[in-house]
Parts: structure tokens; sequence; C-alpha cells
């Protein structure tokens, strides 16, 4: 979904980046290179706190075609377009009211899971690393999509399923790389990606790498790339038993280079979530634990979820005690919640 101010003809079209822009049969990209130099504006509604893909490759795009980008000023100046990117649906809203402009174009899953870039745009490689100095690193992304139709995720909705992409642009003063792809391995050219890794000589952190379907020469592949940080997997289904794949892993890789996402408050019971956790304490790989949050951000967590959360993402608890003798509160054992 898309709200665009009133105030030109432009505006009038009501469009947003969920689909290629078109008026009078000109896409989006011949409208910019027609028209004369725009002064865009930029809106992270997240916050600064991870760079905003999308809105590094509006900015880039929109340099190669002449124009100036920056990020958009309440109250002072006046733009001819103003792009605002929402990630979260918990994230408060910008008031449109404090800008000047002819038109905002909204997008993000913040805003509409169905949202999309322009397709010149999505395909563009480029990316303003400009707009985020604070953050010397490379994004980059092989794959997008996932195998995967999990029922608390939206990448699949989003995405569709898996498919290699061209690799973006490097930041030129990167000291380390981020590679986003949901499920890294799932992408039939992962082999392909890992040499791409390789030749950038930088450490790397991995946001997605799926251990269900991971053997031993992708586990190999992992323990040849330098890490920046531990690398991510996930154990969010109790009904799926990953014993034999942590020890397949384990061979591998050392433990304290893993950290697992654990999914809890979506159908699974207290004794599953705590089975799980006990599992990763046995191969002493830390834990990560999430309590699920539903798309409209109605869904709040538990006391026991909190417990837990608070229990296994601090390092020195989840070591020293079992969560049956955590606790948090004086008088309050968590044995209490299985009884």
């Amino acid at each position: 979904m898309c709200d665009v101010q009133e105030g030109s003809t432009e505006a009038a079209l009501s469009h947003n980046w969920l689909s290629r822009l078109q008026l009078n049969g000109l896409t989006i990209s011949s409208m910019i290179m027609n028209s004369k130099v725009m002064k865009i504006g930029l809106i992270d509604v997240d916050g600064h706190n991870f760079p905003n893909i999308a809105l590094m490759k509006l900015s880039a795009w929109h340099k190669t075609m002449g124009d100036h980008v920056e990020w958009a000023q309440p109250m002072f100046g006046h733009y001819d377009r103003i792009y605002a990117s929402k990630i979260f649906t918990f994230s408060p809203d910008f008031n449109p009211l404090e800008y000047h402009t002819n038109e905002i174009v909204r997008g993000g899953t913040g805003y509409d899971i169905k949202s999309r870039l322009p397709e010149e745009v999505e395909v563009f490689t480029g990316l303003d690393y400009t707009l985020y100095p604070q953050y010397p690193f490379s994004v980059q992304l092989y794959s997008r999509g996932c195998i995967r139709h999990c029922p608390f995720c939206l990448v699949h909705d989003k995405e569709g399923g898996i498919r290699s992409v061209e690799p973006m642009q490097w930041n030129p003063n990167a000291q380390w790389i981020e590679v986003l792809d949901n499920n890294f391995f799932a992408n039939p050219n992962w082999r392909e990606a890992v040499e791409d890794l390789k030749r950038q000589k930088l450490p790397v952190n991995f946001s997605g790498v799926d251990i269900r379907i991971m053997d031993e020469e992708q586990a190999a592949a992992l323990n040849s790339i330098k890490l920046k940080r531990n690398i991510h997997i996930a154990w969010d289904l109790p009904q799926i038993d990953l014993t034999p794949r942590l020890e397949a892993m384990t061979k591998h890789i050392k433990p304290y280079k893993i950290r697992c996402y654990v999914l809890i408050g979506f159908n699974s019971t207290k004794e599953q979530d705590l089975q799980r956790l006990r599992t990763l304490k046995r191969f002493d790989i830390m834990p990560f634990v999430q309590p699920y949050r539903d798309y409209e951000n109605k869904r709040k967590p538990s006391n026991y979820e909190k417990d837990i959360s608070r229990w296994a993402n601090r390092t020195w608890l989840f070591k020293s005690m079992d969560f049956f003798d955590y606790e948090p509160r004086k008088g309050f054992k968590c044995s209490e919640y299985f009884k």
C-alpha cells in the first residue's frame, strides 16, 4: 500500500514501490530519465539501526539518474518525492505533515507484506553506502526467498521460493560482510557464493543457515570462511529432532561459533521448549530464545516466555544453572511453571 500526499499531478497517481509505476505507458525509470533533476528525500522509519537495502538501492538508482538524494528533513526544504521504508510493524510511523513534498511513497513489510520495489530498481545492484557511514561493513545477498513455508514466517509469502540473484555492490570501506540470505545453502549456487566471499578476504557474518538441509560439505565450507561472529541457525519447530544435524555440524564447526535461535510461544509446550534448550546445552551451543510475535504485533510474551528468554539469552546464567533453578524474582523458582 502507499499513501501519496496531494499537491501535484504525480501525487494523483497514488502509487508505491510495490509494483512498477506507469503513466501513459512509461515506467518509473523512463519517467525519471525524461524529467528534470529531482530532489529526493528518504525516511528510514525503523531508525538507523541497520542499513535499509531498499533505501540504499533507491538512492543509488536516483543518483545514477542525476538526482539529488538526502535524508528527508522535516519542516525544511521541499522534495519532489520522499521514499519512506518500514520493515517492522511495531515501528512508530512518521508524521507526513512535517514534510514538504509533492508525494510520499511508502514501502516495506511494515506497511504491506506485498511491498515490492519497481523491477528496474530491484534488479539494480548498486547500493549507496554513504547513507550509513556508521556501519563499516558490506551487505550482501546471493539469493532471495526460501524453500520453507513456515507458518510463523513471512519470507515465502513476501519473496516466494528460493532463487539466485546477482550480488550487490561492495562497500569499499568494509571491514566485514553481512550476508543476509534467508536460507543461504538452499541457493543452488551456494558454492559460487562461498568462493565469492572468500575472494573478498574479509570476515563474514551469516544471517540464515538452515541446519535442516546442512550436510558435511556445507559445514566444511562454512568452516573454511573467516567468521565475524557466530553462525546463526534455528530450531523453530520442536517436532523436528535436530540432534543428528547438530552432531554432523559440530564435527566441522566448533560449538562456540554457533548460535541457535529458538522460537517459543508458537505451537510448542514448555516441556518442548526446555528439551530443545537442554539439547543445545549438551552440545555446548548457545541459544537465543525468541518469543513469537505476530505480524500485527498484537501478541505479548507471557511471564514464562520472558523468564526463559532472560535465562537462556544470558550466557553465564544458561551455563551455570538449569532453568528449574533460575529465580527471576525473589521467592519464585522457574520449576513452578512445570507443576
